[in-house]
């Protein structure tokens, strides 16, 4: 690992397990526990640090001094890759779906704080860039830049995606987490023991194409795993008025943090199937936290 990696992992806080003591849930035969990736950095938190690691110490290892990647104007993939970037000195371009602002988002505006230039793209040409699926894919780029595709959609982020299991030392029978382009999903499949199974949210709309995108990244086939496509709330980012008060109560009950883009979504759906039966009883349930509170304010 390389020696600024180290040290700036050195400052992180622990990511503990906590367990959730909500009323709401007394009745109910499982036991429910929380995975907090969001308190691993006040930035860089939750699956953002775990799949970049991997992606940085490859990218320095190969002397690269620019990541360029895309990503949404509150995106927490390139506001993460922003900040990392400045702390080690690295050069970084984000490619912005959509028009220029007017105004910046929050989000926007810490990026570019931070020094990463942004470059804002068609939708068509977001869409276009989803093609390039290598670090040496994007048509075009310069000698010592290093393509980074959405989300961190590189197979080394599946290595730092399982150091988040390894660290679970208690017995549990279902890992539960969201998903956007499935990397982290496909890191919990590939390092959870096969006795236990995985249960992924998806937080947008039309998501089916998902399973394969997870398929493809498996380092093995495992069927332990399935894919929830009812919890999206409208689509990626939609919110409603029924999902934030799940959230407030949520927060208000366990004064644990929630986002309306990812884990707030992930621990509705979680909820609706504990009361459903949907759990056998007696089954330990875990849910990962993967940070991103920064996108509460969009």
């Amino acid at each position: 690992m390389h020696p600024e990696l180290i040290k700036l992992e050195k400052t992180f806080n622990p990511s503990i397990l906590t367990k959730i003591e909500d009323p709401r849930l007394s009745q109910y035969p499982i036991e429910l526990w929380m995975k907090r990736d969001d308190l691993l950095h006040p930035v860089i938190s939750g699956n953002k640090w775990r799949k970049l690691k991997y992606i940085l110490d490859h990218a320095l290892s190969l002397g690269k001094d620019t990541i360029v990647s895309m990503g949404g104007a509150y995106s927490n993939h390139l506001h993460a890759l922003a900040y990392v970037g400045k702390v080690l000195g690295l050069k970084t371009i984000g490619l912005v779906r959509g028009e220029p602002p007017e105004t910046l988002t929050p989000t926007l505006l810490d990026m570019k704080n931070w020094g990463m230039e942004l470059r804002f793209v068609s939708r068509s040409d977001y869409r276009i860039l989803r093609q390039y699926k290598g670090w040496h894919d994007l048509p075009g780029l310069k000698p010592g830049q290093y393509w980074l595709p959405e989300g961190g959609a590189l197979d080394l982020a599946l290595n730092g995606v399982a150091e988040l299991v390894a660290e679970i030392t208690i017995p549990y029978d279902t890992l539960c987490v969201s998903c956007g382009t499935g990397t982290t999903l496909a890191g919990i499949i590939d390092a959870v023991p096969e006795r236990a199974s995985v249960l992924g949210f998806a937080a947008l709309k039309n998501a089916g194409f998902l399973n394969a995108e997870v398929e493809a990244k498996l380092s093995q086939p495992r069927n332990n795993w399935q894919i929830n496509l009812d919890y999206h709330f409208g689509g990626f980012a939609k919110t409603n008025a029924q999902l934030s008060a799940f959230i407030e109560d949520f927060e208000l009950k366990t004064t644990i943090p929630l986002e309306p883009v990812y884990t707030g979504k992930m621990m509705y759906a979680v909820y609706a199937l504990i009361k459903e039966y949907y759990f056998k009883p007696g089954q330990r349930i875990i849910a990962i936290h993967t940070g991103g509170l920064q996108g509460k304010r969009g």
